[in-house]
């Protein structure tokens, strides 16, 4: 079971809304203005500016040293893939011929300030950091409907297992938080620590070898007796394999709003659903503070589905692909067809997560432990 220290150190990876419409110097400028405002001083700052990797388009790296030829020692070109067309950036992360050099912050606002209008740059990354693994990180990449923004934030905490609450964020770290908007979403994860450099969020702490041996023999046993499971789990409806459901008449069929039939199915199970469009995250809490999610990527345009049934705890998670029936088995997506297939397809996955519910949970539980009250993977 898992052994629970007097502290760990968890990271906290926290996404917040990013509207596109507010121009990127002026987010730049807020949270550098939040840094130093809180008493954390001048910040570290990585930057990246990229062109697209692909022939034919404007090279906004040309445009900037045109007018800020002092840039002109970070530029570099890499490849994503080995021998393929290298793409140009201007940046000080390593691999850069300036790697680590800082630029007066001011330089920065002038790119940014012309983005996307003057330098129409094809991905953007922009760190702010500061000390103890606390660091924000600003996103600005082109994409088929337009500009995506993105911001979000690492900090690291130490926590103790055994108590029902996490400790507040630092004053001066809850200030540069604030600063960076509305939170959308926080995911938690342990993390490693080194005698040198302290807590590392880049790097997540593994669980035990014993624990994550014996989630992992768990896993494989389920897998392995998959028919067996289905059987037991007496699934309302025997849908056809998945190249037969795959016909022109259910390419042309729409289901319509899916969540409905959702909700109706799982909440009864104690299941909460989020989500929309495209995916679906239906998640639960075992008394063990385990956290148990069934996620459902339906597709935007394929109008098909890919299902994954996840167990969350403290530095392990179990994993295991779920079919819509039993002829379905070994196949990672489903047509889902119209309204009535749909509801079919709910109806299994509630038969088969109530099975799993009953025994695949409590087989993870029993081996792993309880995870502390505060743990959540995301919130």
């Amino acid at each position: 079971m898992l052994k629970l220290d007097a502290a760990m150190h968890i990271a906290f990876l926290t996404t917040f809304n990013a509207s596109r419409k507010e121009p990127l110097a002026a987010l730049l400028e807020r949270i550098h203005a939040a840094f130093i405002a809180s008493g954390l001083g001048e910040p570290a700052i990585q930057f990246s500016f990229s062109d697209a990797p692909l022939p034919g388009y404007t090279s906004s790296v040309d445009r900037v040293l045109k007018r800020h030829p002092n840039f002109a020692r970070f530029v570099s070109s890499i490849s994503v893939l080995p021998g393929g067309r290298g793409t140009r950036q201007i940046s000080n992360a390593p691999g850069s011929p300036a790697a680590g050099e800082a630029v007066e912050f001011s330089n920065l606002v002038a790119i940014a300030a012309g983005v996307p209008r003057s330098f129409p740059f094809h991905m953007i990354s922009i760190q702010f950091r500061g000390s103890d693994g606390f660091g924000v990180m600003v996103g600005d990449n082109w994409w088929v409907n337009g500009r995506a923004r993105s911001v979000s934030a690492v900090t690291v905490a130490d926590a103790d297992p055994a108590s029902p609450k996490l400790p507040p964020q630092p004053g001066p770290v809850a200030a540069v938080l604030a600063a960076c908007g509305k939170i959308k979403r926080t995911r938690q994860m342990p993390v490693a620590q080194s005698p040198a450099t302290g807590p590392s969020p880049e790097k997540a702490a593994a669980p035990s070898p014993e624990i994550a041996a014996a989630v992992a023999a768990v896993v494989r046993d389920y897998r392995a007796r998959l028919v067996e499971i289905i059987d037991r789990a007496a699934l309302p409806h025997d849908l056809p394999p998945a190249s037969e459901a795959l016909t022109a008449a259910s390419l042309g069929e729409i289901a319509g709003p899916k969540k409905p039939a959702l909700v109706r199915a799982f909440a009864p199970m104690g299941y909460d659903c989020r989500g929309g469009s495209g995916t679906f995250t239906l998640r639960r809490r075992t008394a063990g503070n385990l956290t148990v999610e069934l996620n459902l990527d339906v597709g935007t345009w394929s109008n098909s589905i890919t299902t994954g049934f996840l167990v969350h705890g403290l530095g392990f998670r179990a994993r295991l692909g779920l079919p819509v029936s039993k002829r379905a088995i070994g196949s990672i997506q489903y047509q889902i067809g119209g309204p009535e297939r749909w509801q079919q397809i709910v109806d299994n996955l509630a038969a088969l997560v109530a099975e799993l519910d009953r025994t695949f949970v409590p087989a993870v539980e029993a081996v792993s432990g309880p995870s502390p009250q505060w743990y959540t993977p995301e919130s």
